[in-house]
């Protein structure tokens, strides 16, 4: 079949030099047998690359952008989970690609506090991708249980300030981004004296928090509000400067007389870096139509963010702001790197 293929296409070239005598029309005729595809379809599928386990916010906000994205750019995306080392072994992948845009990473927040956390990493974080834009974004809200005699951050501190070493607060997991949060306040609120108890994801220390085992959490506010609707755990504050409209009535930790804990749970797409300007402008524009869509803003606001686009030039002037900020916070909190 193969081998037919060819000769008909070296027949067809043929046939059009024959023809050039009497004319291109005929040529034109000629030519227009063969398939015509739609911008994009006859290109290879991109490969977008989770670089966090199924199931958990980074890969639902993957899986939600890529089937809208391939819409727009008429071309098929696969989501590729590669998990591990706090997101380093994903990364890495895309960050060896050939440089075509062809291979993308939905990355968070913890992408920019892995060069402050980390000795080495196998990439430079700025230098290897590029970005594409911001996809979604979100505040943490603080939550502690109903034994822990405090309804807001500042009755919170002074409890803390009345048990020094004897208060801890929970993260799902050294370095994570709610460990990192718990720290940003720990420092701003005066260096309190509270240990730091690390779990292995936000599911596995709820039950703790709900026992009053730990007495604080830097949470999703989507891991929060069952328990928050319950009366189980009480809300003390978000970490946006805006409140949340998932939990309006809760107020920011800027409000409450805190203005450095401004913490946003961001999440963004990447390419691989020296991709073509062109390339990444183009992923971009398809990017920010797709947020545009008021069914795509919904569909994340159930995930207790907000779409939050931004063009490839803004997104990089965050991861690089970022990078700076958290690398102070480690620093303060006297946090090792591995």
């Amino acid at each position: 079949m193969r081998s037919s293929s060819i000769r008909l296409n070296a027949n067809l070239g043929r046939g059009c030099r024959a023809w050039r005598a009497s004319g291109v029309f005929a040529c034109a005729v000629v030519m227009s047998v063969a398939p015509a595809f739609p911008q994009g379809q006859a290109e290879r599928p991109l490969r977008l690359v989770v670089p966090l386990a199924p199931g958990g916010t980074n890969d639902t906000i993957a899986r939600l952008v890529s089937d809208k994205l391939a819409e727009r750019l008429q071309q098929t995306i696969v989501v590729d989970n590669r998990a591990g080392a706090n997101g380093q072994i994903g990364s890495a992948i895309v960050a060896r690609a050939a440089p075509n845009g062809n291979t993308l990473l939905m990355i968070g927040a913890g992408h920019a506090t892995n060069p402050a956390l980390m000795k080495s990493l196998p990439y430079d974080t700025v230098r290897d991708f590029a970005p594409i834009g911001t996809v979604a974004g979100g505040p943490y809200l603080m939550v502690i249980p109903p034994s822990v005699p405090a309804q807001n951050a500042t009755q919170f501190v002074a409890w803390v300030k009345s048990k020094p070493g004897q208060v801890s607060y929970a993260s799902a997991g050294a370095g994570s981004p709610t460990h990192l949060a718990g720290e940003l306040f720990r420092v701003a609120a005066g260096n309190l004296d509270m240990q730091h108890v690390p779990y292995k994801g936000g599911g596995a220390l709820i039950p703790d928090l709900l026992a009053g085992r730990v007495s604080a959490f830097f949470s999703s506010i989507t891991t929060a509000q069952v328990h928050v609707n319950a009366g189980k755990l009480r809300p003390i504050a978000v970490t946006t400067t805006k409140r949340s409209p998932q939990v309006p009535e809760t107020p920011t930790f800027v409000e409450a007389g805190y203005p450095d804990v401004v913490v946003n749970a961001w999440y963004g797409m990447l390419t691989t870096g020296g991709t073509p300007k062109a390339r990444v402008e183009r992923l971009g524009a398809a990017l920010q139509q797709v947020l545009a869509d008021p069914q795509m803003r919904e569909q994340i606001q159930k995930q207790g963010l907000n779409a939050e686009p931004s063009t490839p030039e803004e997104f990089a002037k965050l991861i690089r702001t970022e990078m700076v900020k958290w690398a102070k916070v480690v620093k303060a909190a006297g946090i090792q790197p591995e």
